[in-house]
């Protein structure tokens, strides 16, 4: 029998980070896809109805992804996520985050704010629910999937008075992540950190869906290659230092994680200390208005600090600085 046991979704970015992680770690584990044959299982051991669900040996259970990796890093520390220069170590977490909290927004917009992405990510969606077994209603089945779906957008963030804000900083981010992976295999040197995991798994989702699959196909190829790499991830040497990143890890960071994920988490942030139900915040000089999260808040709040705990590694403050982030995470 399998030591681990991972409730997940191949649709779930989430649930994705986790398994490709387990096989990186060479980790014993049984995946449990969530479906309707599934679903009495998963709700007997889950405490919130998300993906994904880890369940260890011990019977400890966990829904949070990033969470999970932290763990599971502590336990098995070979082969290792976490890079030895501690300024970049750092700066994976704050990757981490931008991917779960930020990027994922990108990802749901596309998958499900246009017609051709959000019909085919709903016939995947109904097929994974029953296990392939289609109804004869499959029309009216898939457009069920839909509207529940499209009506939880705005929960993420997802509204059309965003989208001036959520198509600039998706073409973006992928220019950007592009130029900087044309110069090294995974995103902190030769092997995957913790932030490859949770970027490339919205990636991956991003790469089933049609519209945001031909764009990164057609104007982001390195990008592309590296998820496919990170299907099953080797370490091919070692983490590279601050100094030999910079050149294109600090135009990621300041051009577009300064401008978008760390003023949206600093207001969100504030909102959620504030028990207000909605926050706004200007963007690009545009305004961007949503529900409050509070799971987001808290982890921002964790990331903020984890970065003070390492405020003291060589070259980070600086970094920071220059990125135009020092400010936000402070």
């Amino acid at each position: 029998m399998a030591s681990y046991r991972l409730f997940g979704a191949e649709t779930s970015p989430y649930s994705l980070k986790v398994r490709t992680f387990l096989q990186f770690k060479g980790v014993d584990f049984e995946w449990i896809g969530r479906s309707a044959k599934t679903e009495e299982a998963f709700q007997a051991e889950a405490q919130v109805p998300t993906l994904p669900l880890l369940i260890a040996p011990d019977q400890r259970r966990n829904q949070d992804s990033s969470s999970i990796l932290a763990g599971l890093e502590a336990e098995v520390s070979e082969p290792c996520t976490v890079p030895d220069d501690a300024a970049c170590a750092s700066l994976a977490l704050l990757l981490e985050d931008y991917a779960d909290e930020w990027v994922n927004k990108l990802m749901v917009f596309q998958r499900w704010g246009q017609k051709p992405d959000r019909d085919a990510a709903g016939d995947r969606a109904m097929a994974d629910l029953l296990d392939g077994e289609l109804p004869r209603a499959k029309k009216k089945t898939r457009d069920q999937i839909i509207k529940r779906m499209r009506d939880n957008l705005p929960l993420v963030g997802i509204e059309k008075k965003n989208e001036k804000v959520l198509k600039p900083a998706f073409e973006r981010l992928f220019t950007l992540l592009d130029a900087h992976l044309k110069t090294t295999p995974f995103l902190f040197g030769e092997r995957p950190s913790m932030a490859d995991f949770a970027l490339s798994a919205q990636v991956g989702q991003l790469l089933m869906d049609p519209t945001p699959a031909a764009w990164l196909t057609a104007k982001a190829k390195a990008v592309v290659a590296w998820s496919k790499s990170m299907v099953s991830p080797v370490a091919a040497g070692p983490f590279r230092s601050l100094e030999a990143l910079s050149p294109t890890l600090l135009p990621l960071i300041r051009d577009e994680i300064a401008q978008t994920y760390l003023p949206w988490a600093t207001a969100n942030l504030a909102a959620a200390e504030a028990d207000a139900p909605r926050m706004s915040v200007k963007i690009d000089k545009k305004a961007y208005d949503q529900v409050t999260q509070h799971y987001a808040a808290r982890a921002f709040r964790d990331l903020r600090t984890a970065m003070k705990a390492s405020s003291d590694a060589p070259g980070l403050a600086a970094f920071l600085q220059d990125a135009g982030a020092a400010d936000l995470l402070a």
